[in-house]
């Protein structure tokens, strides 16, 4: 009996390794703090991965977003996107701008960047394309003067739905505060597939939406068999800005919840225990 009880006692603690060994709720960090690997690049008049003038880098442990190779902007916005698409799961960034804007910035992307959900791949842009079609989490920082909420939502070629009704507005303000300076924000972004998208600041959700769909304008010289109107984005790519402002992210993570959406109960004990955590896990 004692050398039964042994026996189970030991298979029992090989389960329990193996449970945590392949258990699906782990933190993924997108960008490791190091290089570019698991990233594509594309900016708008360049070829896939032609990273013009080192837009993006890593420095100093931060994937950066920098112009000091630049004369001019010249409308060359950009997008770095993970290698992976995703469905459902809650996305955590840490930014802060920082420096000045570079010459020929369009006004209204000044401390301007942001977080792109359920968008298309890089792959499937067209040279020329200046956003990829996605929802973006707009990430504005102050500019001393204004008013200026974070995590808003903007619209490149989508539209969604708020309290039943349809949105077809480009850009639908948040209820953050306004972050001065350059110091760190936390921006949050909770997909569930098409259920539900929550914008998240410092622990404080600050818009709520679902239903996402291409549809829409605010797209230029996308693929018109990529931009199917009316269809529901239920996963896609996500991808960091470069608009003209210098910008810097030192946490790009993500908790995959996509394991979780056959099972409400499961699904929600782990939202939970995501909510007192409170931040991401090293």
């Amino acid at each position: 009996m004692k050398k039964l009880l042994t026996t189970l006692l030991l298979l029992a603690g090989l389960y329990t390794s193996a449970q945590k060994k392949t258990a699906p709720h782990q933190w993924l960090q997108l960008f490791n703090g190091k290089d570019l690997k698991d990233w594509d690049i594309k900016i708008s008049g360049h070829d896939l991965n032609d990273n013009v003038g080192n837009t993006f880098r890593v420095e100093n442990g931060l994937l950066t977003v920098s112009y000091d190779h630049y004369d001019a902007f010249n409308e060359q916005y950009g997008h770095i996107f993970y290698k992976k698409n995703f469905s459902a799961y809650l996305l955590v960034v840490e930014y802060r701008f920082t420096g000045d804007q570079v010459k020929g910035g369009p006004g209204w992307a000044y401390r301007n960047s942001g977080v792109m959900l359920h968008g298309q791949t890089a792959a499937s842009m067209t040279k020329d394309q200046d956003f990829p079609i996605s929802l973006e989490e707009q990430l504005l920082g102050g500019n001393g003067k204004d008013e200026r909420s974070t995590a808003n939502l903007c619209t490149p070629g989508t539209n969604v739905v708020m309290n039943g009704k349809l949105i077809t507005d480009h850009c639908i303000s948040s209820t953050s505060k306004t972050y001065p300076g350059d110091g760190w924000v936390r921006a949050e972004a909770l997909v569930l597939r098409d259920s539900v998208i929550k914008h998240i600041v410092e622990g404080d959700t600050v818009l709520v939406y679902n239903k996402p769909q291409i549809g829409g304008g605010n797209v230029l010289h996308a693929n018109p068999a990529v931009k199917q109107d009316g269809k529901l984005l239920t996963e896609g790519s996500i991808s960091l800005q470069s608009e003209s402002h210098p910008v810097a992210f030192r946490k790009v993570a993500l908790f995959d919840l996509s394991p979780y959406m056959h099972d409400p109960v499961k699904l929600q004990q782990v939202l939970k225990r995501l909510q007192q955590r409170g931040k991401v896990e090293q």
